[in-house]
């Protein structure tokens, strides 16, 4: 994940800018979709041979051992879409690693949209820690326990990222969302073509349990797995996206697409019964108030300790 020091800007905006921006970038759009290829789709970006690409670009596995994790990135940059990517987590003691799947820009002003699988001893849950980055400013953590076990069998982890929204699904269950809110003076990241990016690194100073609990280096390597990547997105390549205005909506929902009733009613089951840290309900670390975003949106009140990095 993407590190900056900066500051955020608001950037107000009307309604009227988001069908002005779908008229700019062409949307109407051909959307392309990419699927289950990683030779095709990603680079691998460093690990010294730890990732590897096998059964002919089907799987990708990413390995850790003390001297070094690995990492890969998709070969094209995005700008909007539905990202869907199958992960089976590390099994047994994975306390202190950290496997990252996520999109982000380049830049000290960068975006990024996070999803972080944090280890734990064998027995206890992994934590799924969500964060959102608008212009470099982020803070925005969401933290879940999963109603599964992810080191079991391959599970589903999706990004939806249109004009209107930011949704995190796993399993096709919405587990979080970010509206743009640019209206009311909040940043939304909707400039900026991100790459897709996966890692497996060592962070036990934080990762589990605030840091207590270290990586068993004895248990090394440890290793992820991927498959089934698919990008149903615009691709972003010399400042123009792939999508052009000759086809109709219907054939990139993703575009448009929010919660209707029934998802977000499964989105208050994830949010009442398996979120375990929400910014927006820490007041005692926003002491002057919360972001503007909370104030906007009605969001769980359930906070617990955040795991801090």
């Amino acid at each position: 994940m993407a590190s900056c020091f900066c500051a955020t800007k608001s950037n107000a905006k009307s309604v009227v800018e988001f069908f002005t921006l779908l008229l700019v970038l062409g949307f109407s759009c051909t959307h392309l979709s990419f699927a289950g290829n990683f030779n095709q789709d990603f680079d691998i970006t460093w690990g010294d041979g730890r990732a590897k690409v096998l059964n002919n670009g089907k799987l990708l596995t990413l390995s850790l051992d003390k001297a070094s994790g690995s990492g890969v990135q998709s070969k094209h940059e995005y700008l909007f879409g539905k990202i869907d990517l199958q992960l089976k987590l590390v099994p047994g003691n994975s306390a202190g690693t950290v496997t990252a799947y996520y999109l982000s820009s380049q830049g000290p002003t960068h975006d990024e949209i996070d999803f972080e699988f944090l280890g734990n001893l064998s027995g206890d849950p992994y934590l799924v820690h969500t964060n959102v980055y608008t212009q470099c400013k982020g803070d925005r953590e969401q933290q879940f326990y999963l109603w599964f076990d992810p080191t079991a069998d391959f599970h589903t982890y999706s990004i939806l990222w249109n004009p209107l929204t930011i949704i995190f699904y796993v399993d096709g269950t919405p587990i979080r969302v970010f509206k743009n809110l640019e209206s009311r003076g909040i940043p939304f990241p909707k400039k900026q073509a991100m790459r897709v990016y996966s890692s497996l690194w060592n962070s036990d100073d934080w990762a589990t349990r605030g840091g207590l609990v270290k990586t068993d280096w004895s248990q090394a390597p440890f290793t992820v797995s991927l498959r089934n990547f698919r990008a149903n997105a615009c691709v972003w390549k010399s400042s123009e996206s792939s999508c052009s205005a000759n086809n109709g909506s219907s054939t990139k929902p993703w575009l448009s697409e929010e919660l209707d009733a029934a998802s977000a009613s499964r989105l208050k089951w994830v949010q009442e019964n398996y979120m375990v840290y929400n910014y927006c309900a820490d007041a005692k670390r926003y002491p002057q108030g919360l972001p503007p975003e909370c104030t906007v949106k009605t969001t769980p009140t359930r906070t617990r300790r955040l795991v801090k990095k």
